[in-house]
Order: C-alpha cells, then sequence, then structure tokens
C-alpha cells in the first residue's frame, strides 16, 4: 500500500518541474522554420505602390502561411493598409491596382471580326486588369458586362 505522503511528495515534485518548465505547457509542436520575407523598409499607407526599393528581406520564424513571401509578388501591388517597416505583410493588405474606377468614364470596346464599336460607358464598380466589370451607358442606361483591358478600356462580346 502507498502512503498518503508519498503520493503528496511525488505531486508536489511533479508541480514542481512543471512551474520550472521541464514539461512542456501543451501538445508538443515542431518548431516553425525560419523564413526570409520582404518586409517594407518604409512606412507604406494605403494607396501607396509597392516598388522593388521599398522593400528588404529579413528572417522570421513562422509556422504557416500567413504572409507574402515572394518579393515578386509584391512589386506594383498597391497596399490596403498600414504596412510598418520590418513586420511582415500579410496575405490581405495588398491588392492588384485598379486599372478603371467606379463612376469615372471609359472606352467601351466590342469587337467581331473586321467590326469595331467603341463608345464611352461608366464602370459600377473599380476593377483591375483582366477582372469582369459592370458599366453603364450614361445615354442610355444600358449596362454592359466587360474585361477590363491593360489600356484601361473594357472588351465586351465574344473574342
Amino acid at each position: 500500500m502507498v502512503r498518503p505522503t508519498l503520493r503528496r511528495k511525488g505531486f508536489a515534485a511533479t508541480m514542481l518541474a512543471a512551474a520550472l518548465g521541464l514539461f512542456p505547457a501543451g501538445p508538443v509542436q515542431a518548431n516553425p522554420a525560419a523564413v526570409t520575407l520582404p518586409v517594407p523598409a518604409v512606412t507604406l499607407y494605403p494607396g501607396d505602390v509597392i516598388a522593388d526599393v521599398h522593400l528588404v528581406d529579413r528572417a522570421f520564424r513562422v509556422a504557416g502561411r500567413v504572409a507574402v513571401d515572394n518579393r515578386l509578388a509584391l512589386v506594383g501591388k498597391v497596399v490596403r493598409r498600414t504596412l510598418l517597416p520590418g513586420q511582415p505583410i500579410p496575405l490581405n493588405a495588398v491588392d492588384d491596382p485598379k486599372v478603371v474606377r467606379r463612376g469615372v468614364p471609359t472606352q467601351v470596346v466590342f469587337r467581331e471580326s473586321d467590326l469595331v464599336i467603341t463608345g464611352i460607358v461608366e464602370p459600377m464598380a473599380s476593377a483591375s486588369v483582366n477582372e469582369m466589370v459592370k458599366a453603364r451607358n450614361p445615354d442610355t442606361g444600358l449596362i454592359v458586362v466587360g474585361v477590363v483591358q491593360a489600356d484601361g478600356t473594357i472588351r465586351v462580346g465574344s473574342e
């Protein structure tokens, strides 16, 4: 038979070892790997376009993919929220630049074979290259759906 005093001593020793950090506090997890991430060299504000000179590389220990890890994926992007120097850039903190702006008159192009029809429309939302956007003809009120092109026009129809 085990005496109660021995059990208490064993319990006290276990508690002391836990307090000293000799036992892990929770489930054992693998150490996160060291990763080099591009971070801002200066404070970047919403609307700023990221250039290569705005970035420096810094080593971090991260467990999952929570930040942008490719420098080329950041250059040319627009900042959506303030980014502080030396801090990782969250995936949702940058966006593609908007080529067309909501309400700003934009040229629409319909092209089929040798037929080309152009006109002016007002986009109903801001959009980036290769995004679909609805636009309204200010004269007729007709709404068309097209794809934003790199030159800032909206392409409608088949092609």
